[in-house]
């Protein structure tokens, strides 16, 4: 599987029909909310993703520069993000992905972004980049299914989607991870670099003599999303636990996994959004 061929041509990455109709509602308003506006954009990994592209693009003379939704609703103006907006419900929302079961995908993005948040918070990290970067990391999964659906399917018979070694089993098969397919958007979409960096680094935090925070704190918080849902014990746990990376953050498995206790029976249209 090849990254270049992954992203030689658009993919329509789906936006959830509920936070496109919320959008738009808000949007329609004489005065929108910009807390309102983060509070929506926060909950779907799609349309925020658009959002910060649409942010860094040239028009605006920031390219690499606006890491957090906040900080890219000031800069678009409303037309602009009526215009996101409506391509994604032209788009006609969210139908399916092949192998993906969205609202499950979206809960485990939202989880793993208040994750990151906090963590970052905790290492002086800026949190409002975490949050934005854990929410999108997952969409390589998306394109990897819409172009490569076979080689996907081939692979969810040996790794569920959320499955804590996902991200390993898609380098032995193909030498390429979803996050790494992310970074390849956002390289495109030109984010800034640190959010490039971490996406890609995100299975292997420490490479380099150069490595990344942020990298680690997705890392970190992905590790800790998965195997909650994967329901493993206490052993399983501390055998798991990424502890050269928690390390170099300064953070051990009990930090990780007190932070912002996350209530698995809570669907995720009824999670808090940022």
């Amino acid at each position: 599987m090849d990254l270049s061929d992954l992203l030689a041509t658009p993919v329509f990455l789906p936006g959830s029909p509920r936070a496109v109709a919320l959008l738009s509602a808000e949007l329609a308003a004489p005065a929108p909310g910009l807390r309102r506006l983060a509070q929506l954009f926060a909950a779907d990994p799609a349309l925020t993703a658009q959002l910060l592209r649409e942010a860094n693009a040239p028009l605006y003379q920031l390219s690499g520069r606006i890491g957090g939704i906040a900080e890219a609703l000031v800069v678009i103006a409303p037309q602009r993000l009526q215009a996101l907006v409506a391509a994604a419900r032209s788009g006609g929302g969210a139908r399916a992905v092949p192998g993906i079961e969205l609202a499950q995908f979206w809960s485990y993005s939202q989880q793993t972004a208040r994750l990151a948040r906090a963590l970052a918070a905790m290492v002086r990290y800026n949190p409002a980049h975490a949050y934005a970067a854990a929410l999108v990391h997952g969409l390589g999964e998306w394109v990897i299914h819409l172009r490569a659906p076979l080689s996907a399917a081939a692979l969810n018979q040996r790794s569920a989607l959320l499955d804590p070694d996902r991200a390993f089993e898609q380098l032995a098969a193909w030498h390429l991870t979803y996050a790494q397919v992310t970074a390849g958007l956002a390289r495109d979409w030109q984010y800034p670099q640190a959010l490039v960096d971490g996406l890609r680094q995100m299975h292997n935090p420490l490479q380099g003599e150069a490595s990344e925070p942020l990298a680690g704190l997705l890392h970190l918080a992905a590790w800790c999303v998965r195997a909650r849902r994967a329901e493993l014990g206490e052993r399983e746990l501390a055998v798991s636990f990424p502890a050269q990376v928690g390390l170099a953050l300064g953070l051990d498995m009990d930090m990780v996994l007190q932070q912002q206790p996350i209530d698995w029976s809570r669907p995720a249209s009824q999670a808090d959004d940022d």
